[in-house]
């Protein structure tokens, strides 16, 4: 199949994707003084505000989170985390051909690889956050758990629907630029679409089977559902729903692939 041998083309070019992923993490924080350290410095900060606005000010209850603040904070950050990641790749993939119109109009440089830069550096960043999450774990009273060995399953399906949404929001942007507006609106529906600010257990959602059925088929609720079994809850996630979770996510690589590469020949032309 052809899209087997573009595969096994794109990983003969894994030390050009390393070398790209470095110049872009460099090129984050070029010119700032702490450099490297805001990778841990944000993620530190974003857990300081979310503890005080969500857990002392708004002040939300829910059973099977807990009714401490803290809980709460360390539920809402296991799932920022990994949705920072997500929508991070997501908006700069819908840009990162045009941005990168001199490399497209090489006529050797494989364009996928702009999208896989793209994902893996912000995979990177969230792998940046895990230590502050796990730190204030401990703090909070709430260390991890051997579950938390799985979390690379959870990663894994992550990685595969980012880039699989990545390279299919690459491709169709460049032909249409409107989706780089509608992105955004999209994502922050997607947000709260996906129970990151609630939990999937919630009693409003056990009392209404509907909505919990309409946002079941949310592959993104399923995949932080996954962190916060590894990570909040210590114990094993549904494995049945990530496995659909993950056959949702290659069926979206093989679309999202097939897209781009049909697509490709018409890129240097419209950058």
């Amino acid at each position: 199949m052809k899209i087997t041998a573009n595969l096994r083309e794109l990983f003969k070019h894994r030390l050009l994707v390393r070398t790209l992923v470095g110049r872009e993490l460099k090129a984050r924080y070029r010119g700032t003084v702490l450099g490297f350290l805001w990778s841990f410095l944000n993620p530190f900060l974003l857990m300081v505000v979310y503890t005080v606005v969500f857990g002392f000010i708004l002040k939300p209850r829910d059973p099977s989170i807990g009714n401490s603040p803290w809980a709460y904070a360390l539920f809402l950050f296991a799932g920022i985390l990994p949705w920072v990641w997500f929508s991070s790749s997501s908006i700069e993939s819908s840009n990162v051909l045009m941005v990168n119109g001199n490399l497209i109009k090489k006529i050797l440089f494989p364009a996928e690889i702009l999208p896989v830069v793209t994902v893996t550096a912000n995979f990177i960043h969230f792998l940046f956050g895990l230590p502050i999450l796990l730190i204030f774990m401990f703090i909070f009273g709430k260390p991890p758990t051997l579950f938390a060995l799985l979390l690379p399953v959870v990663i894994i399906v992550q990685f595969i629907f980012s880039l699989g949404f990545s390279l299919l929001l690459s491709a169709l942007t460049v032909h249409f630029r409107d989706i780089k507006d509608i992105l955004g609106n999209l994502l922050t529906f997607w947000f709260f679409a996906t129970p990151i600010v609630y939990s999937f257990q919630s009693e409003p959602l056990q009392t209404n089977p509907v909505l919990q059925r309409i946002l079941s088929f949310n592959p993104m609720t399923h995949i932080i559902e996954g962190y916060h079994y590894c990570l909040f809850y210590g114990q094993l996630f549904h494995w049945k729903r990530l496995g659909i979770a993950l056959i949702v996510s290659l069926v979206l690589f093989l679309i999202g692939y097939a897209v781009f590469d049909r697509l490709r020949d018409s890129f240097p032309e419209e950058v």
